[in-house]
């Protein structure tokens, strides 16, 4: 049943042959892997006049024309800067690639967290924006915030497990529908304004006689929150793998395609939010706000919304196609689990996605799904690494040098300097405001990778063969000694066949019974002589109702221990329900002391299963 749930939702495997047949087109990949930064103007514009509004009244709107320019002029560096990454580094992985060749294991462990860090946020911030966008529309959903935001969650994590193929063509219309939608908005918007068929809404009394002093702070503030219009750069560089040949010039492509759009999307709200005078409020975006000035309450403006709420729900599926390509890299050198670095059946890497899904779940659950809690902590994680991967550029320049490489090392020095500085900014204005969670959170994921990574180290040098064994034939020819303990509850259909078995592989056999009461005990070892096996049992009486520790004391003890070439086996009978409720009803034992045994040394653990139908079977000896 579970599986056939699972093939319904994801679909059948692919082989490995089918991976071309997976990637991505120019057309696919844009609206894929720009999706975060072009959505960013739904929320983007917003929160910096959310800091400026306040304090500084109608003058937000001259600011936010210039903090916008400003941010759109860094996007344009750092896609400068990240075409010459892609041709440097077709394989993908991006900063942390970068920063692990260039500038060693802690900077490249540092990119690694840092990306982690924002693309989770990246996740939680766009579906949280989402849900915003649909409760800005329908008020009364607002209390179901959080269910919603769940809810858009699991349908993106199910539709990347679908492939990427699959989720590139399921998300890819909605965001061209999205574009164009804002598009005509700002056209409409700017056209009806200069001929003064709209004007902007009044401001009120309050909001005209407000106004205090700026400050470089509250600016540099400003700044800061707008830079979330940038994050989703980093993911293109990482998905290189993804596209199709040829790989580096399509995904350079988009790169630059990205840039556009974020340039008359991003740059045309902020126009729109200028001309209109919006100012946010609290149950309505601001993107919201302008749709109903431009177009009133029409299908346009219903149209918009509905858009928005899709394309901020699609900006996590930019994380959901770089982060696992991260994640299997991370873990191909041995810092994640290696399960991340395995394709999933529909030739994803499934694990990551699933991680990546529980982990923005819990982060919308514990800010409640708030847009406005969330973006303090989301773009000092990706411009560390945006940092650490221009560094890590500039320093492979100075050292490899070749073709034209001072031209390329002013690029990505620039990018560097300037990625630095806005990190400094946003730590700084962001402190207080949850980016201290981050910059904790960083230093924590580093050392988990570095336990990771001494683990499998570790666990390489226990299982190592050393070459002089090889080569000179040293490995041992000798065979165990094997004993054989049959652990049984009761007599009955499960143990005898665990008994049978063993009877095939040695001969010598010992049943062991562990009775709570002194009557039970007796009753298991009259019935277990009936039998007449020849195989003796042995019977503990357990006051304290353990299981484990009386059987392990035997094994121990001085007339069973475990010696050099010697082994012992313990064949556990098992029985095994049809229906997954059935499993329920049961108290697991077998697992238990399975996953209990295994944890001394020379124990084999072997598990006889008998099926249990729901038509009872005839006896078969």
């Amino acid at each position: 049943m579970i599986d056939n749930i699972k093939r319904f939702l994801i679909g059948k495997p692919l082989g490995n042959e089918e991976i071309e047949g997976q990637k991505y087109s120019i057309i696919w990949g844009l609206p894929i892997l720009a999706s975060d930064a072009i959505s960013s103007v739904a929320y983007a514009s917003e929160e910096i006049l959310r800091v400026l509004v306040p304090v500084i009244a109608l003058l937000a709107f001259s600011y936010l024309t210039y903090i916008t320019a400003a941010i759109i002029i860094l996007l344009f560096i750092l896609i400068f800067s990240y075409r010459q990454t892609v041709h440097s580094y077709p394989g993908g992985g991006g900063s942390y690639i970068v920063a692990s060749d260039n500038l060693g294991v802690l900077p490249g462990l540092t990119a690694g967290a840092s990306l982690t860090v924002d693309y989770t946020l990246t996740v939680a911030v766009s579906i949280s924006s989402a849900t915003a966008a649909i409760t800005s529309a329908f008020p009364m959903l607002l209390p179901y915030n959080v269910p919603i935001c769940l809810l858009i969650l699991v349908v993106m994590m199910i539709g990347n497990l679908r492939g990427i193929r699959e989720s590139s063509r399921l998300f890819s219309f909605p965001t061209y529908a999205f574009i164009v939608a804002i598009l005509i908005m700002i056209i409409v918007g700017i056209i009806e304004y200069f001929l003064g068929i709209k004007h902007p809404v009044e401001a009120s009394t309050a909001l005209v006689t407000q106004t205090k002093s700026l400050s470089v702070i509250l600016i540099l503030a400003a700044f800061s929150n707008g830079c979330a219009a940038i994050t989703g750069v980093e993911a293109v560089s990482n998905s290189v793998p993804n596209f199709k040949e040829p790989q580096v010039k399509n995904a350079q492509k988009v790169l630059v395609l990205l840039a556009i759009c974020v340039l008359v999307i991003f740059g045309g709200t902020s126009v729109l939010a200028r001309l209109y005078q919006v100012t946010p409020a609290a149950d309505k975006t601001v993107l919201s706000l302008i749709a109903s000035q431009i177009f009133g309450h029409n299908f346009m403006y219903y149209f918009i919304q509905a858009t928005t709420a899709i394309i901020l729900a699609m900006a996590a599926n930019t994380s959901y196609s770089g982060f696992p390509i991260l994640l299997s890299m991370i873990a191909k050198n041995g810092y994640a689990p290696r399960q991340f670095s395995v394709r999933g059946d529909r030739l994803s890497y499934s694990n990551g996605i699933i991680a990546l899904t529980v982990m923005a779940a819990v982060l919308i659950i514990v800010f409640k799904g708030s847009t406005t809690a969330l973006i303090p902590l989301y773009a000092i994680g990706v411009f560390i690494s945006f940092t650490l991967s221009q560094f890590g550029m500039f320093k492979k320049w100075l050292t490899d040098r070749g073709d034209h490489w001072v031209h390329k090392a002013v690029i990505n020095g620039l990018g560097a300097t300037v990625t630095a500085v806005v990190v400094v900014i946003i730590a700084f204005t962001k402190f207080r405001h949850g980016a201290w969670v981050v910059i904790v959170v960083i230093p924590i994921l580093i050392f988990l990778m570095s336990k990771v990574k001494s683990h499998y180290m570790n666990v390489g040098k226990h299982l190592k063969v050393p070459a002089d064994a090889l080569k000179d034939g040293k490995i041992p020819n000798d065979k165990y000694t094997n004993h054989v303990i049959v652990p049984i509850e009761s007599i009955n259909r499960a143990s005898l066949r665990a008994l049978k078995y063993a009877r095939s592989v040695s001969d010598n056999i010992i049943a062991f019974n562990v009775s709570i009461d002194e009557e039970h005990g007796k009753k298991v070892k009259e019935r277990f002589e009936l039998l007449n096996t020849g195989i003796p049992i042995i019977v503990k009486y357990s006051p304290y109702r353990k299981i484990v520790g009386p059987l392990i004391e035997f094994i121990q003890s001085e007339e069973y221990g475990i010696t050099k070439g010697n082994i012992i086996t313990v064949v556990i009978p098992e029985f095994i329900v049809e229906k997954w409720w059935q499993r329920l009803l049961h108290n697991q034992t077998g697992k238990y002391l399975g996953r209990q045994l295994l944890k001394h040394k020379g124990i084999v653990i072997a598990t006889i299963p008998l099926q249990l139908k729901e038509k009872l079977p005839e006896y078969h000896n």
